[in-house]
């Protein structure tokens, strides 16, 4: 496999509803935005560009079938290569990685990846009824129905498990939304309080409506290229940012889609097959996992994502990180509910297992310089979600990985103050950075790790 640079990207403004255009002009939104970032024009582009990947999750939102090839003509890109990917909530995830791996086997020099969703187009109850259709039809989703029924479930096993408290959750709100206040891009920008979380209204027991991300309408892009899609790019007129901004690696895992399937692995097995590096070499931290599997802990259950812990370890393999708390200075990772990301954050080797609740309140996960109102015990380490995260700005869920993606590029390249119009979120010489894109109820993952050369 090649080096492959992720060179640029754009995002839509992300909005409850979008009725002033069709789903294929905002992508083109987000595609002009990419183009604007590198100073090429769309001809030069597209006589460039080798072909694309399009990520969009559901045919239903739109009513449309093939909506990619309609987005690939709307761009002027036709006849090149395209094809579509699709995985639930991973989906736009799994489009960059696609596109990574079309330019690091050499099949393209330039890849364009982009993904989009129009969930305005039916009525709210409607669109929870075709997500809740990423859960098993036969057995998961005539008893359990919507989603946000299957993750109050989970996190209450966490709770139960660990001691997580609504308070710890609550404090993954309070954050997101607040980085988010600015975040042009995000769709729901405002300050909240940890009583506010609290007090929203009950949606499924612990999670308020503060808890869970909302349906949203939004493109997102990412252009991708080999060192010598870069010299192709820059001979046609290309201004690359500098210093670039390197794909270090890639990392996907699966689950079983129903919950009840899914295994209780013994310590041992855990051990051997899921511990992170760290873990492993630590005394300290065989000894915590032992006393967890001596109460009765099996992993994953139903209060973790053994998908998001493979995909990590993969990634983090292919970029040499051993300890993505110390190597990584910021993640943007799939918050769809607060009680995920705070599963994801042991899942991503964050903190131990158990300990996701006590890390979501210690400040570690959140930005410096931002006035949370909370009583936080320690230092910013590795903001998570410093763009907000898909709580606050919003799951149209083909272009949220992607999203992640894109904002993941420009932090690396110092340029959230040239791109949101203010500096408040940008990491400080941001080196290397995670994103984390999640389906399902853990059945797809993906993580990638993105590095400023």
């Amino acid at each position: 496999m090649r080096p492959v640079y992720a060179v640029a990207g754009g995002v839509s403004k992300f909005t409850k509803a979008r009725p002033d255009k069709t789903f294929q002009a905002v992508v083109k939104e987000a595609y002009d935005d990419a183009l604007a970032d590198i100073g090429l024009e769309h001809p030069a582009f597209v006589e460039q560009v080798d072909g694309s990947v399009a990520s969009y999750f559901s045919d239903h939102f739109t009513r449309q079938l093939m909506a990619g090839i309609m987005v690939q003509d709307y761009l002027g890109l036709c006849p090149k290569p395209s094809h579509r990917v699709e995985g639930g909530g991973a989906t736009g995830g799994l489009c960059f990685q696609e596109a990574w791996k079309s330019v690091a086997s050499g099949h393209m020099d330039i890849c364009l990846a982009y993904g989009f969703e129009s969930m305005s187009h039916v009525e709210t109850w409607k669109g929870n009824e075709f997500i809740a259709l990423a859960s098993d039809v036969s057995f998961d989703y005539p008893v359990g129905g919507f989603y946000s029924g299957y993750y109050a479930m989970m996190v209450t096993r966490h709770m139960r498990e660990f001691g997580t408290t609504v308070e710890q959750l609550a404090h993954v709100s309070v954050k997101n939304y607040r980085n988010a206040y600015h975040n042009p891009y995000a769709q729901k920008r405002q300050r909240i309080s940890l009583q506010d979380v609290r007090d929203a209204p009950m949606v499924a027991w612990p999670l308020t409506r503060l808890d869970i991300c909302v349906m949203s309408d939004g493109a997102a892009v990412a252009i991708l290229a080999s060192e010598a899609g870069l010299r192709k790019l820059e001979q046609a007129g290309a201004r690359i940012p500098r210093p670039l901004v390197k794909v270090a690696g890639i990392g996907r895992g699966t689950d079983a889609m129903r919950m009840s399937d899914r295994p209780h692995e013994d310590y041992d097995s855990f051990m051997r097959h899921y511990a992170t590096p760290g873990e492993k070499a630590s005394d300290e931290t065989r000894a915590y996992y032992r006393r967890l599997w001596d109460h009765g802990c099996r992993y994953p259950g139903v209060h973790s994502f053994r998908a998001g812990r493979t995909a990590g370890n993969m990634a983090y393999k292919q970029a040499g990180i051993s300890d993505p708390l110390a190597e990584l200075d910021f993640v943007e990772l799939h918050d769809a509910y607060t009680s995920s990301e705070v599963q994801t954050y042991e899942d991503m080797g964050l903190c131990r297992y158990g300990e996701g609740g006590p890390f979501a309140a210690s400040g570690k996960a959140f930005m410096p310089g931002i006035a949370y109102g909370l009583d936080l015990p320690e230092a910013p380490l590795c903001p998570v979600n410093p763009s907000g995260g898909l709580i606050a700005c919003g799951h149209p869920v083909g272009a949220t990985g992607l999203m992640q993606n894109v904002f993941g590029i420009w932090q690396l390249q110092g340029a959230i103050a040239a791109h949101f119009g203010d500096p408040t979120l940008q990491v400080q010489n941001a080196r290397r950075g995670a994103t984390h894109s999640h389906a399902g109820t853990g059945t797809y993952v993906t993580v990638t790790i993105l590095e400023r050369e």
